[in-house]
Order: structure tokens, then sequence, then C-alpha cells
């Protein structure tokens, strides 16, 4: 689909009809043995189209129907999927270091991807070192030549920092390290990091791609085919795979990628401005409002939101938190995010930051906009601000 617009390539992108008696979806293969016809194939160890040693954890036609729509939608060389978003992050971290490596990580990472770093990498003879996600260019002063990975979320789910990433992919290029991204806030649609300098992007695809609170799915997209086969190498070893069901789940839910993000997008937005008016309320991290630090550099690489945000507020005691968020009726309070349901979750930053510090002494809420109507989860929120108020 030369040329085509990115709505457009979620419609058609990993589908054959053609190839598939006519019908519209891909059909769900659940394969774990795959039979060799003859002696002399087995012999071979034949691995056209699918590797038959490692059976069905290797790929089926589902399979490559979904790497096959992330990559085109992301411009790059092939994908590999994953059971879950943290397993993507953990089977790229893998593909890339070894014992005596340095990896430089965002301090506004996702909390798994530092346990996964802090309890898996370092044990293994890996040196982690977190930054601060503002740095940009300045990255330059921390890599060393044994730099094998620079890791980056922008913006950070959690505290929202938006990171230069053309710039600090530049830097890290000068020491030959691969450059990674945790990508699962923008979508593909917003953000295509591969075109940015970035060699590997990451999605936790349970969340906006699946899109409906159902599935656990990771896809990990590589620029080249050295970094694919890198990866892929990483998951046939460990055995990382995602189910059948999940991956049509995945499918799915790329078809109507678009026209949900359109309501996540607005319905955050009319969100972040009202909660931006409330006087508990001190600061709205939000990268699409102009007050938001980070803001230019939204502007200029992505330029659309989804529905994740957070706000800072007054600090409030325990008593009248609970009394805000026990009788909330839309916003359910959960750690996952992007699917159709609005969230909400008490956030402490400060207990995981390492390279910076976060000083605010504020009570943070991370909120996910869903696909209510937004008057009426604004409603909500009036009725948890007007409980809390009572409860001061």
């Amino acid at each position: 689909m030369k040329d085509a617009r990115k709505d457009t390539v979620l419609g058609h992108a990993g589908r054959s009809p053609r190839e598939n008696h006519g019908i519209v979806n891909p059909p769900v293969y659940h394969c774990s043995t795959v039979l060799f016809p003859t002696l002399e194939d087995l012999e071979a160890g034949d691995q056209a189209p699918f590797d038959r040693i490692n059976y069905g954890r290797i790929g089926t036609p589902t399979t490559l129907a979904f790497e096959q729509a992330i990559a085109e939608l992301e411009g790059a060389y092939r994908a590999v999927n994953t059971g879950s978003g943290l397993n993507a992050i953990a089977t790229a971290l893998f593909a890339f270091t070894k014992t005596g490596d340095h990896v430089l990580i965002t301090d506004s990472a996702y909390g798994p991807t530092r346990r996964f770093a802090n309890d898996t990498l370092v044990p293994y003879g890996v040196e982690v070192e977190y930054f601060d996600p503002t740095i940009g260019a300045g990255i330059t002063g921390l890599l060393k030549p044994n730099t094998s990975v620079v890791f980056l979320e922008s913006p950070g789910s959690l505290t929202f920092e938006v990171q230069d990433v053309p710039a600090i992919a530049a830097a890290a290029k000068t020491v030959g390290a691969t450059v990674m991204i945790d990508n699962t806030w923008a979508t593909p649609l917003f953000f295509q990091p591969l075109q940015h300098g970035v060699d590997v992007s990451i999605h936790s695809a349970t969340k906006y791609i699946v899109g409906h609170a159902d599935a656990m799915l990771g896809v990990i997209s590589c620029a080249n085919e050295a970094q694919w086969l890198a990866v892929k190498k990483a998951a046939t070893r460990t055995g990382t795979c995602a189910g059948p069901d999940d991956i049509y789940l995945g499918l799915r839910g790329l078809r109507t990628l678009a026209v949900r993000l359109k309501q996540h997008e607005a319905s955050a937005l009319a969100l972040a401005e009202w909660l931006s008016k409330q006087p508990e309320v001190t600061r709205v991290l939000h990268p699409a409002l102009p007050d938001c630090p980070g803001h230019e550099l939204w502007k200029r690489d992505i330029g659309r939101s989804s529905g994740l945000f957070s706000i800072v507020m007054n600090a409030v005691p325990k008593p009248a938190l609970s009394a805000m968020l026990n009788s909330l009726e839309l916003f359910g309070m959960g750690y996952s995010w992007g699917g159709f349901e609005s969230l909400i979750l008490p956030a402490r930053p400060a207990a995981v930051r390492t390279a910076t510090r976060w000083t605010d002494p504020g009570t943070m809420l991370r909120l996910h906009a869903g696909l209510e109507d937004a008057d009426d989860l604004i409603r909500d929120l009036d009725g948890a601000f007007a409980r809390l108020r009572a409860a001061l």
C-alpha cells in the first residue's frame, strides 16, 4: 500500500482475503506441532515458511499477519510478537546485552522495566544506569565504549516527560549502542520512532493495540534485518511467543485503532482542561498542553496524544483520598490502560526515581480516558472532588 495513510494501513495491513477463500480476517491457527512431509525435509531442518524444529512457538500465518501489520505501520524491517509488553521489553534487552555491557535507561521508565533491569540484568553482570529523561544530547556525557543499549520511553507513562529522541539516538550511535523505545503511549499511529533514529520500537500491545482489556500481547519492531534476527533469536531461545487467540485480538484491535484513539485523545484533553481549573489541582501532566514540560518536543515529533495523563494535587490525606476515589462510578482503579474503560490510580514517582528526584509533595493521580462520553466522565470526577472537599 504505497503512500497510503496510516488509517488505511490499519484496515488492510496483515491480511489477504484472496489467500483465505475471500474471508476478510486471517484465520486463527492453533498450532503446537508442525509436520515434516519427508525424512529428507526433517534431516534438512526445513525452515520455510515456518521453523518446524521449534514448532508452533516460532510462528503461524496468524502470527505473521500481526507482525507484518505492525512492521508496516512502523516502517520496520520486521516485527516479533511476545506474550506481554514486559515480555517484549525483556526480550529486546536480552537480545542486545551481555555480561560486561553498560545500559542506559530513562529514569521515567515503566516500573517493571526497572525491575527487570535491576533484578535480572544486573545479576547477570550488566551495568545499568538511569538518566534524566530531559537530558537530550547531554546523554553524550554518560555514554561509555561498552554502552550497548540506550532505552527510552517518551513520554514516560507516569510523569510524561517527552524525550528528545533524535538527539539521544544520534549521540548513542557514536558508540554503536542500540536505541530502544517503549512507544506504547503514542502507538504506531502517532509516532514512528524508527524514522527518528531509533533501532527497536516496543509496544505493550495489551493496551491501545488490543484496546478492549481482554488480551495480553507485546510486539517488537526492528529497523533492519540484523536487529530483527537478534530479537528473533532471543525470543526463540527463551520460548517467547503469544497465543494465537491473543494475536487475533491484536489484529482485531488494529482495525479500529484510529477511530478509538480519536475518542481517547479528545476525551483526555477535555478532562485535562477541566481538571486544570480545579483549585486542588496544581499541575496537569499532559504533553499536548502548552504549559507541560516537553510540549515543544511533543509538538515537533509526535503532535497527537492518547488517553493517558497525570495530575498533581495538593497533598491529600489518605481518608480524604479514599472518599474521593472509592465511589467513582465510571473510573475504575487498575494498573493497566489503553482499553475502552476509564481508569484512575494514585502514583508515587518519588519511590522509583534514582537519576532524578521527584520533589513535588502533592498527591499524584494517573488517569486514562476511555471511550465513555467526556461529559459523563467529568460529572463522575466532579462528584469525586465534591467528596474530597467534604472530607478535608
